[in-house]
């Protein structure tokens, strides 16, 4: 049952988490022990407030979940946990993570509980509305930047979160066109609470794609900022990371389409060694 429990926390999730770093380095704060300390805080309260929302997807999700390919091999729907077991698990993960965000500051703790909350939403509602859930998905993947500004007690930076929900709607639009391509076409119109259908797929990677490439846009826009001479000694070498992020997103799309891309495009880019 612990296996199991572990399992349903989707620990393999966490590495998402690590976004609540990215502030502090481009901040150039990373020598700051205290705020270092803080940030790792915040990181483990963040893994705990996700599974939560990991759980509460699951319970709601199930019978989807048992007629999926890969999603009928999780615990709940596998049966290898029950609805009151995953339940008590949630409460669990919720209160742990809050009283962990408590002890990184108010402010995290506020952001955490908007995180959970958008969460919820999205599993209860939004991820059955066209778009809306895509957009969604990317403004949750954000906060996780915001949690990290709020450790700061910093401004967020308008190029951070531009660029940042850019990309990240990029990802969230190939993580349906993964679902999309991975279901066969009568089980997703017959099972999926999503709202999309198999025709919709070249719409979504055109939606993706050039997501990924306005972000590409924002990046340069903030190379060629007054903010970038003050803060790099030889900021021209910044210009080396556009052609490499237009290198990426034009690959793990490329292999989306070919089908070499499976589940979370997210854990996919950080397990790839390109």
């Amino acid at each position: 049952m612990i296996l199991a429990a572990l399992k349903l926390m989707r620990p393999h999730q966490w590495s998402k988490n690590l976004l609540v770093f990215v502030s502090m380095l481009v901040g150039h704060q990373y020598h700051d022990m205290r705020l270092l300390s803080l940030t790792v805080l915040c990181f483990c309260a963040l893994c705990l407030v996700a599974s939560a929302g990991y759980v509460v997807n699951d319970l709601v999700d199930l019978e989807d979940d048992r007629n999926h390919p890969q999603k009928k091999h999780r615990p709940l729907p596998a049966g290898q946990l029950s609805r009151t077991t995953a339940s008590v698990v949630f409460v669990l993960l919720a209160t742990a993570g809050f009283l962990l965000a408590a002890l990184a500051g108010p402010y995290v703790l506020f952001c955490l509980f908007i995180y959970l909350a958008i969460s919820l939403a999205y599993t209860g509602w939004f991820k059955r509305k066209l778009l809306l859930d895509i957009i969604v998905l990317a403004g949750l993947y954000t906060l996780r930047i915001l949690a990290g500004v709020a450790v700061l007690g910093t401004e967020p930076s308008f190029w951070l979160l531009g660029f940042a929900m850019f990309l990240f709607c990029s990802l969230a639009a190939l993580k349906r066109f993964i679902e999309i391509q991975e279901r066969p076409a009568e089980a997703l119109e017959a099972h999926s609470v999503r709202a999309y259908i198999p025709q919709d797929q070249p719409i979504i990677s055109m939606i993706g794609i050039t997501s990924g490439f306005l972000a590409v846009l924002v990046l340069a826009f903030y190379i060629d900022s007054s903010e970038v001479t003050s803060l790099y000694e030889h900021a021209v070498l910044l210009w080396l990371m556009c052609p490499l992020l237009m290198y990426w997103i034009g690959r793990i799309w490329l292999l989306s389409s070919r089908s070499l891309v499976h589940g979370d495009p997210v854990v996919f880019a950080l397990r790839d060694r390109a």
